[in-house]
């Protein structure tokens, strides 16, 4: 099933995982395509033999699609307090709303329009503030990387925020999708990059946090 999985992501169909036994053995496949093989062995015959077979295998420290460390912060009334003084300093805010992995729904947030927001927010969903979209569209596909995958989020016309996952090979493309955008921002698609500003999940009723992320 592993190996039918890691098939199905280098075919670029739509399905992305991490695959890891614990500390032992693991296998992430990126954004990028490379694959990425860690294990608590030397792996000396492997690599020789990837070689062989005409493959290019190099050492790294560590993959750069590990595993986020897992969110524990409760979206509580005090992380609600830090969004406002957020947003007292910047003016506007985004707010990404996760249900599961690759289902988000965006939000642009306001001192007006923080309440209205937040009691329309699903159950156990995990909550990742970023500073407001920018509302120069071309100066953000100006700085876009020259190489890897970025997340690019931005306002239609209407309104409505929509995001797209694109490398450097669809920038052209990019730029006609977004060209009556009213703002955008580009994110990062690697943990060692992303730095958001709040972070946490939403509590059940009672207060309790319950979802794992």
């Amino acid at each position: 099933m592993a190996l039918e999985l890691i098939r199905v992501m280098l075919r670029e169909q739509g399905a992305w995982c991490r695959l890891e036994a614990g500390d032992v053995f693991t296998v992430h496949v990126g954004w990028d395509q490379y694959v990425y093989v860690g294990s608590d062995r030397p792996c000396t015959d492997a690599v020789a033999r990837t070689r062989e077979l005409g493959l290019f295998a190099e050492r790294l420290s560590a993959s750069p699609y590990a595993a986020e460390p897992e969110v524990t912060e409760a979206a509580d009334e005090g992380f609600w307090a830090s969004v406002r003084t957020e947003l007292a300093t910047r003016q506007g805010l985004l707010l990404e709303e996760t249900h599961i992995v690759n289902a988000t729904r965006w939000h642009r947030l306001t001192t007006e329009n923080l309440n209205t927001v937040r009691a329309g927010l699903g159950p156990r969903a995990l909550l990742i503030v970023w500073p407001d979209l920018q509302p120069d569209v071309g100066a953000v596909l100006t700085a876009l990387p020259s190489e890897w995958h970025i997340e690019f989020v931005w306002e239609t016309k209407d309104g409505t925020i929509r995001d797209v996952t694109v490398d450097e090979t669809q920038y052209q493309e990019l730029a006609a999708l977004v060209a009556d955008a009213r703002a955008a921002r580009a994110l990062s698609l690697y943990t060692d990059e992303r730095g958001p500003l709040l972070q946490a999940v939403l509590p059940d009723s009672d207060g309790v946090l319950r979802a794992r992320w």
